[in-house]
């Protein structure tokens, strides 16, 4: 099979290609640039896309939907549509703000950038290129490595025994400036794991609750529910941090209009908050080669 019948035949196993489009204009609508669970929910608005395509979810714990609009998101940074920024924002490049893809002229992007990359890798690395991995991601990239972190992470998270999990999340609020916080430890607390305070300056404060569950399935919004319905009127404000997802639904109701507000972390973003604070997690420094600098010189 000559190369370019096998990068075809990549492509069609490389569903993510297909948010190319949808995510250029998720940015457009949301004014040029937007985090990335803005984006993606602006995607899924755009493309109706069902919950039942919301809540598959990978080995690693993260939504299928949010991987694939993520790969989406680093092929466009390639080809110089999306600013290669912070991941915290996605904006829209110079470039990439009118730029309107069909479906060929996605597919196109992939397969120039999946010979790039493999190019770049064998330059870096010396040795004979690796097309690209089954699901038509390159795996010697920056997203590969923090995917591979992120799947270290949630593994290491999810063998923790429930009580360790409890009060890991609670070293982490400690670390994000709440005071006082403790693990209730009580069967009969409602499902409520622990209370803290979070001191916003001298004069204004929250009490909050939070819930800690160790889960490999989505979050359903009963559990939103649950825990709301056990604050009770005891805390201003309710956490619930997972090693999973959430389903739009539970989304929609820790978001619900008139509610005590439920603020979700998920194990991406409790990855991220780890992250920040460098807890279990040792930065690195690596550099990547930029081979559109070269590429003029030849």
């Amino acid at each position: 099979m000559s190369t370019t019948s096998v990068l075809k035949q990549k492509t069609r196993q490389s569903e993510f290609v297909r948010w190319f489009g949808p995510l250029l204009q998720a940015l457009r609508d949301l004014g040029g640039s937007a985090s990335p669970r803005e984006a993606i929910e602006r995607i899924a608005q755009i493309e109706k896309v069902p919950d039942s395509v919301r809540e598959v979810v990978l080995k690693s714990g993260q939504e299928r939907f949010y991987n694939q609009v993520m790969w989406a998101r680093q092929y466009l940074v390639w080809e110089g549509f999306i600013d290669s920024g912070r991941r915290g924002v996605w904006s829209l490049t110079q470039q990439g703000k009118n730029v309107i893809l069909s479906a060929d002229e996605a597919r196109e992007i992939f397969l120039r950038q999946v010979q790039r990359q493999a190019k770049l890798r064998k330059v870096a690395s010396g040795a004979a290129a690796q097309a690209i991995e089954d699901d038509g991601v390159p795996a010697d990239t920056p997203q590969a490595d923090e995917d591979a972190s992120l799947q270290g992470f949630l593994r290491v998270v999810k063998g923790l025994s429930p009580s360790g999990f409890e009060r890991l999340c609670m070293r982490l609020l400690r670390e994000s400036g709440f005071e006082r916080v403790q693990v209730t430890g009580r069967s009969n607390d409602g499902g409520i794991d622990g209370v803290g305070v979070l001191q916003l300056n001298d004069l204004m404060s929250f009490n909050v609750v939070f819930q800690c569950k160790k889960w490999e399935q989505s979050v359903p919004p009963k559990e939103i529910r649950d825990l709301r319905g056990a604050m009770d009127g005891r805390a201003d404000k309710g956490i619930f941090l997972t090693t999973s997802t959430f389903s739009s639904n539970a989304r929609a109701e820790a978001e619900r209009p008139g509610a005590v507000p439920i603020e979700l972390v998920d194990g991406e973003k409790l990855f991220e908050m780890f992250k920040r604070h460098e807890l279990g997690l040792k930065p690195r420094i690596v550099f990547d080669i930029d081979l559109s600098f070269f590429e003029q010189f030849e």
